[in-house]
């Protein structure tokens, strides 16, 4: 055995696990903070800037739509770049634009922010999906288990979130504005982990195919008939989740919910992200067609709308657990997908591909549930909204069949 051996990737299960944690740190950036922690700031920035429903929920489509774009360019970048360098850079522009969103009280360069940092969480969800993917192929039996580990990052960063936003706007409760503090403080724990980042960009650079030269040919194409229900379903999980990530902690608030219960209810939320990833490998292993996505959706459409229909806090508590145990197991059953139906060389394509339409439909989601939150039946209405979302995608989920290799490019 070379002396380079141990610098290889695939050693071991214990380095396979290692990494896919620490790879992890990529989707606590993209999403967990990027994203999500934005829900516990809605309800302080809608006060101080007077804000309607349907602006606060315009904020995260905006990083939808950056994000749907991010995702459109990604595959080039990721084949010109080469993909560690694509999830690197991300993170480090992700960091900067949650930073400057809070220099502005203004709405427009807000929703300018919200839009460049969906962007740069896209460079960094896609590069570390694709990594993931390829991680999960150098141990098939675990390739769910380490394939939800990264996923399950989010939650990381979903409990980070939970902790510091709510102490740091208690800290800062005095301040004209005081919810910056917040994005400044989120900001400084995206640099940290894109920090730690860097060693798991680069053991796993070797996994990945050298940058396509200038004036080579267009990668494989990617066949979209065949994977039209998993699609469609995934596109209306986009419409449905992302109602509840982005209004669910101002319906606590107007429930009545306290400061101490809210970081519980979203810490909770948070860890439940995390065992997500052993709760479903088994299921992600075996689910070759769209079984895992049905299922997730249906379950998820159910803790979308306990909160709609009580206000009682076990049961709030019990949505939030199953919410967070099931919602990115979603996100990783589609790259389970992928990573089933489709050769190597079209990894990053298929999740790009599902990336788009899981785009399209949170750019749909917030604004409307705003929408009709503004409305009568106000948050509560809304959440009914995207649980129905959530339903109807887990039907057509349903229909998808594993891809037979007849119907894949040549």
């Amino acid at each position: 055995m070379s002396a380079a051996t141990p610098d290889r990737p695939g050693d071991g299960p214990r380095n396979l696990l290692w990494l896919a944690l620490a790879l992890s740190l990529g989707a606590a950036i993209s999403l967990g903070i990027t994203r999500f922690a934005y829900g516990l700031l809605l309800p302080p920035m809608r006060t101080d800037l007077q804000w309607s429903y349907t602006l606060a929920g315009a904020m995260n489509t905006a990083n939808a739509l950056g994000y749907l774009l991010g995702a459109l360019v990604t595959p080039r970048l990721m084949a010109r770049m080469g993909v560690s360098r694509v999830l690197l850079a991300g993170a480090v522009l992700a960091s900067l634009f949650m930073g400057l969103s809070g220099f502005f009280t203004e709405a427009a360069p807000l929703l300018a922010q919200r839009l460049l940092a969906g962007m740069a969480s896209a460079f960094v969800f896609i590069a570390g999906g694709l990594l993931a993917a390829r991680l999960g192929a150098l141990q098939p039996r675990r390739s769910g288990l380490l394939i939800g580990l990264y996923y399950g990052g989010t939650g990381l960063g979903i409990s980070a979130s939970a902790l510091l936003v709510p102490a740091t706007l208690e800290a800062a409760a005095h301040v004209l504005h005081g919810w910056a503090w917040a994005w400044w403080a989120l900001a400084l724990v995206c640099l940290a982990a894109t920090a730690a980042l860097w060693w798991p960009a680069r053991r796993l650079q070797s996994l990945a195919p050298p940058p396509v030269a200038e004036g080579a040919g267009p990668p494989a194409a990617f066949r979209w008939r065949p994977f039209a229900p998993a699609l469609a379903g995934y596109g209306l999980f986009g419409v449905g989740y992302i109602g509840y990530m982005t209004f669910v902690i101002a319906l606590l608030r107007e429930q009545g919910v306290g400061t101490g219960a809210v970081t519980l209810f979203y810490a909770l939320l948070g860890v439940a992200v995390v065992a997500s990833s052993r709760i479903w490998a088994g299921l992600l292993d075996r689910a070759k067609g769209g079984g895992a996505l049905a299922t997730l959706n249906a379950l998820l459409g159910c803790a979308t709308v306990l909160p709609a229909w009580t206000a009682a806090w076990p049961l709030v508590l019990l949505s939030g657990l199953v919410f967070g145990a099931v919602f990115l197991s979603v996100v990783a059953s589609t790259t389970a997908l992928v990573r089933h139906n489709l050769p190597p060389a079209l990894w990053a394509a298929g999740i790009s591909a599902f990336t788009i339409v899981f785009a399209g439909g949170q750019i749909v989601g917030p604004t409307v549930v705003g929408w009709v939150a503004d409305g009568p039946g106000g948050l509560a209405r809304g959440l009914v909204y995207s649980a129905s979302a959530l339903w109807a995608g887990a039907v057509i989920a349903s229909r998808q069949r594993p891809v037979p290799a007849g119907a894949l490019p040549t």
